[in-house]
């Protein structure tokens, strides 16, 4: 039970081998070669029963993978490094690759269908698939730097498909990827994957534990398979040849959750949930997430789900295998940009509420030890933050509904905690996801500490002066709401539009006055609902960010992670993306921060999940946020600079005319790892009326800017 050959230990004919599996095998095989391409720095030769792919994995080093033909062998017998002048090294040999695909329902009853992010799909009848692959089929294909090996057929439950094995020049990645799909409606879905091998040359598993000290266990091949708990994402198998790392594609691999707990992404040992009988390692998906909410990934019909893995090959030992994976994600940490600040958003840490509790507990109005400096304080600074925009009073607590003398003492102690939280790299905003008075859910910043109360009643005026508190405000209607963010010049915006408690929102309040307000920035985007079809994360707030230009508003897109705890042992970096904020200099906390809302509200921003970088993004000179008036001539050229780390897929320039939606893409598949490249586009652009810019890698990670307007 294994992504194993068809026919061979047990899947088909148990026990039994085919007669003449030997003089069938390759034979029968026939490599179609039509579509590939020797410039792709790829070379793919046969050689009786194997397959030999040989590719650049830097300047210096050259990788091989050989590939069985003969039904009867391992898919991959070998996997070697080359290097200048030195003897072959055998990274690894006698491979083969295991998929294992849990399959459940989705709740197409629910209203809210595909994009149902409190859906349990654990609670209804669900069922884990071997792969299995039909060795029939090898076809060899080639786009600009790099080159795909299709290897048919796979069928795993109800979903059929083709393993794909990509090579990119100058990379040491193999990108593993069984693709399959399904015509069954209403498919949820979660995968693992990854190798086992017969006859391992791997002396000892080697990763960094989640307090980032390395680890490395000696390999036993008769060790039970288990799950790992580890920082980075990456598990290697190392020899003294070298090393193998697996890894998932840093954000795409992580469904959607609030709660963004280290649940043991890696597993190594011997017969992985019973159902790969060899000594193998890979990357898995928790079903319950550590008992907490899982909404899984979506799979709907006739869509090809790409069950993905990377594989970094190195002639080196685990931990330069290690470091050699984190430089596709900085550390994983958010690279620092000249001219920017990293600004990320939508925490419920509940830290007030936790120091008020200890307090109480120890009888002390004293900052307890473990809070001196906090887990979440900790885990943003490893990240690269500057800016952090926390969203208090969300869980154990009716913030909406507290009366004046029990909520002003709860926003005191807030904003006593950020400020002193704060400091010359990290600056901790003071914020709430009110979700009252405006319908559906939506966020609040202000550029200072505001005291507000969320539930007027009538006879309370909207704006009174205390002497513990200063001004404190009422508000009790979508009017109130929006006069407090003109007396105090604050912003707010639709936390997960579309999605959870936002479900109709914004459309719902499209035509009111708050939302034609430039006190309403917009929407939140996140990575939700998943769905590995997609090149593309968020579709959802993308696809909403053009209806809403359209709408002829200039609204501007943020993104959000919405998640609770954020401590250091976690799994923060992927579900976590980042705004770049165009300032030059972290405000103070002490003198407000009202230079963070001036540069969302003129968005002169962009957004990424960390890997693509969009410094340099102009309409006719012009800058996101700013508006540009089209000259006579036909063409107005788009400028757009770009930095990556993995190779990069596409970019795409989308634009507007108030009805329809135009996308321009721009194939970069001519791309190599870690690079940089500026692109100018002259365009047609008459007649419409906005313009912005997206681009995304193999990895599905992406990054986009705010639009620039156009008369």
């Amino acid at each position: 039970c294994r992504f194993g050959l068809l026919g061979l230990f047990g899947f088909i004919f148990p026990g039994v081998v085919p007669a003449n599996a030997a003089t069938d095998s390759a034979n029968a095989i026939q490599i179609d070669l039509r579509w590939y391409r020797k410039d792709s720095g790829t070379a793919v030769t046969q050689e009786r029963e194997q397959l030999l792919v040989k590719w650049p994995i830097s300047t210096s080093e050259t990788g091989s993978l050989r590939i069985n033909l003969d039904r009867t062998k391992p898919l991959i017998e070998s996997i070697d490094v080359a290097s200048r002048g030195k003897s072959l090294k055998i990274i690894a040999r006698q491979l083969d690759p295991v998929t294992l695909l849990t399959i459940g329902e989705r709740d197409m009853k629910n209203p809210a269908g595909w994009v149902a992010f409190f859906d349990d799909p654990m609670s209804r009848p669900h069922q884990t698939y071997t792969a299995i692959l039909d060795l029939r089929s090898v076809r060899v294909s080639s786009d600009g730097t790099r080159t795909t090996v299709h290897i048919g057929d796979v069928r795993v439950g109800s979903f059929q498909g083709e393993l794909r094995l990509n090579f990119y020049r100058n990379s040491p990645l193999i990108h593993l990827e069984t693709v399959v799909k399904t015509m069954e409606d209403g498919r949820a879905i979660l995968y693992d994957t990854g190798l086992t091998t017969r006859s391992s040359t791997w002396q000892s598993m080697v990763w960094m534990d989640t307090e980032n000290k390395l680890q490395r266990s000696k390999v036993d091949p008769e060790t039970p398979a288990t799950p790992l708990a580890v920082a980075g994402r990456t598990l290697v198998a190392e020899s003294t040849m070298g090393s193998l790392a697996v890894f998932p594609a840093p954000h795409q691999y992580f469904y959607p959750v609030d709660e963004v707990l280290n649940a043991k992404f890696v597993w190594y040992g011997k017969s992985y949930q019973s159902m790969a009988g060899d000594f193998g390692f890979g990357i898995r998906q928790s079903p319950t997430n550590i008992n907490h909410f899982v909404p899984w990934f979506n799979a709907p019909p006739n869509t090809e789900q790409n069950l993905g893995v990377f594989y970094l090959v190195s002639s080196g030992d685990g931990r330069r295998a290690l470091e050699e994976v984190l430089k596709f994600t900085h550390g994983d940490r958010y690279k620092k940009v000249p001219g920017y600040l990293t600004f990320t958003s939508h925490y419920h840490i509940e830290h007030t509420q936790e120091l008020i509790r200890r307090q109480r507990e120890a009888h002390t109005d004293q900052i307890p030890k473990e809070l001196e400096v906090p887990g979440f304080v900790k885990t943003f600074k490893a990240r690269g933050v500057n800016i952090v925009h926390i969203a208090e009073f969300h869980l154990g607590i009716n913030a909406p509904v507290l009366p004046d003398e029990k909520r002003l003492p709860l926003l005191k102690t807030l904003f006593s905690e950020c400020e002193r939280l704060s400091d010359s790299e990290l600056l901790v905003l003071p914020g709430e996801e009110a979700n009252v008075q405006l319908g559906g859910h939506w966020m609040s910043l202000f550029p200072k500490p505001v005291y507000w109360v969320l539930n007027r009643p009538s006879d309370k005026p909207f704006v009174e002066q205390t002497s513990a508190y200063g001004t404190v405000y009422h508000v009790g209607s979508p009017e109130d709401v929006l006069h407090v963010m003109e007396c105090e010049n604050g912003l707010m915006w639709t936390a997960h539009a579309r999605i959870k408690g936002s479900r109709g929102f914004p459309d719902q309040y499209k035509d009111s006055n708050f939302f034609h307000s430039d006190h309403f920035l917009g929407a939140a985007w996140k990575a939700m609902p998943a769905d590995l079809s997609q090149p593309r994360l968020g579709l959802r707030v993308l696809d909403l960010m053009d209806e809403m230009e359209n709408w002829g508003l200039e609204k501007k897109v943020i993104g959000e992670v919405d998640a609770f705890r954020m401590e250091p042992d976690f799994e923060t970096y992927g579900p976590m993306n980042i705004n770049y904020l165009k300032m030059d200099k972290l405000p103070n906390f002490s003198g407000g921060w009202q230079s963070v809302l001036d540069t969302l509200r003129g968005g002169r921003f962009f957004v990424s999940t960390g890997e693509i970088l969009i410094p340099t993004f102009k309409v006719g000179g012009k800058e996101s946020g700013q508006t540009l008036e089209l000259p006579g001539k036909a063409t107005t050229t788009v400028e757009a600079k770009l930095e990556w780390t993995f190779p990069m897929a596409f970019a795409e320039i989308i634009s507007g005319d108030g009805n329809r939606v135009y996308r321009q893409r721009i194939d970069l598949t001519d791309t190599e790892s870690f690079g940089s490249k500026t692109l100018r586009i002259p365009m047609d652009l008459k007649g419409r009326s906005w313009v912005r810019f997206e681009a995304w890698d193999v990895a599905a990670n992406g990054a986009f800017t705010q639009p620039v307007w156009l008369k």
